[in-house]
């Protein structure tokens, strides 16, 4: 079939309009990616490449709990013997394991998008008789949790990875119950001390920035460890 001169142009046209306007709806720009980044920008802040489940040695080094704190990270974490918790980029389970231990009798989802890490969260809980921590695959815009059913989402130098962190906030949104909270620990960029590649880092203010536009509330700017903040936030829509 022949399309004639006229029709044509104003295909191409619309197609270039379309685009356009996809492109103008996007939260995202994009730039020539840095050493440790995507070339993916948020809000003023080139999203970071993911780290490799290769780097499960230094999730479990023995020096992590002296060096960040951990055991007043999670002493400080607003936990009771009902909560429903979810480890976002759970890991090796670091934090996962742990909480599933303080508290028994509740669920603890451990997300993660990478299958080395989903095979060897499921092993550790197989191999160690945890019977309340549920393994979720997630996927680069959703942890693929079920609707108003989170009291605590947490996600631990994860955020800063997360893909498409304006879908995945609104993700969260959604898997929280009313009440529900969002922990978020990052190392500190204002820190210049901190030895962390500078796309793996965020300011309180770039954090509150971004969260607020998703519609997060900080209710506790936890300024006690040595290393990241502890940045709790609530939901304010539903």
């Amino acid at each position: 079939m022949k399309i004639s001169n006229f029709v044509f142009p104003v295909f191409l046209v619309l197609l270039l309009q379309t685009a356009v306007a996809q492109q103008q709806q996007s939260p995202y720009t994009f730039k020539k990616p840095s050493a440790n980044g995507t070339g993916k920008v948020y809000m003023g802040r080139e999203i970071a490449q993911v780290m490799s489940f290769e780097g499960v040695e230094w999730l479990e080094r023995n020096s992590r709990t002296a060096e960040e704190n951990t055991n007043l990270a999670l002493a400080s974490m607003p936990l009771k013997s009902n909560t429903v918790v979810a480890d976002i980029g759970a890991g090796s389970g670091f934090y996962t394991f742990r909480i599933a231990t303080r508290i028994p009798k509740a669920k603890v989802y451990a997300v993660e998008i990478q299958n080395d890490a989903i095979n060897h969260l499921k092993k550790k809980a197989f191999d160690d008789g945890v019977k309340n921590v549920e393994v979720i695959k997630g996927s680069d815009t959703s942890p693929n949790l079920p609707a108003n059913s989170i009291d605590l989402a947490f996600m631990v130098d994860v955020y800063h990875e997360l893909e498409n962190p304006a879908a995945y906030l609104a993700a969260i949104s959604k898997a929280l119950k009313p009440n529900g909270q969002l922990l978020l620990l990052e190392y500190k960029a204002e820190n210049p001390q901190v030895a962390i590649k500078p796309e793996h880092k965020m300011s309180v203010k770039q954090v509150k920035k971004e969260l607020e536009a998703s519609g997060f509330k900080l209710v506790k700017n936890g300024k006690f460890l040595p290393l990241q903040h502890f940045l709790l936030f609530e939901k304010t829509v539903e």
